[in-house]
């Protein structure tokens, strides 16, 4: 069965429906420049009201110690996801599971770099850059990573099923691709996402 996070809630009542339409998890994102970015508070709100069961990822990118620290400290999160160009040292330090993003955008190399990541997700930014751009990598460039993976970047209802036949990813990871607008969640869209991947 194929994992699902959607990532990039802003909003107690789009984390409570994605639940229950049956995601494993939902991402936070801690990055200011990011239009999704959530506050402290916010993101405290959200994880409240979900369900057990449901994972809490907290989205991170080259930011200091003591910001994740401060976040771990007032939000209850179950996983940290790294963007930037951060070192294995620095992620694993938190003492929670963690996802590298690797920037498909820049070639498909840096992945050897982080062999004690819990998980590896495929994205198609660039580096230096956020995911949720709403566009799909080159899937023929996705390498041999010997290990389950998640799979994002510009993922949406119409190809969701199509990816998971081709490339076989433990996990997907959408944002964009169910919102009507950046960290504002579309509840048909996200079913309709859902029941592609149960249907495809």
């Amino acid at each position: 069965m194929i994992r699902v996070k959607i990532c990039g809630m802003t909003r107690v009542e789009d984390a409570c429906l994605a639940a229950e339409l049956g995601v494993d998890a939902i991402g936070l994102v801690f990055v200011k420049r990011s239009s999704r970015c959530v506050s402290l508070a916010q993101a405290a709100e959200i994880c409240r009201a979900l369900p057990p069961f449901v994972n809490r990822v907290g989205l991170f990118m080259d930011q200091p110690e003591a910001d994740v620290r401060a976040c771990l400290a007032q939000v209850r999160l179950d996983w940290l996801q790294f963007h930037g160009s951060e070192n294995e040292a620095y992620c694993a330090q938190f003492g929670l599971p963690w996802i590298k993003a690797i920037a498909m955008a820049d070639g498909d190399g840096s992945w050897a770099q982080y062999g004690q990541a819990d998980a590896l997700l495929l994205d198609s930014h660039a580096s230096g850059e956020l995911g949720g751009s709403g566009k799909v990598f080159d899937w023929t460039r996705v390498p041999r990573l010997g290990r389950p993976w998640i799979l994002a970047g510009g993922l949406n209802p119409d190809n969701v099923a199509q990816a998971c036949r081709q490339l076989g990813p433990a996990g997907v990871d959408v944002s964009s691709g169910v919102e009507v607008s950046p960290g504002i969640k579309d509840g048909k869209l996200m079913r309709r996402f859902m029941e592609a991947l149960k249907h495809g």
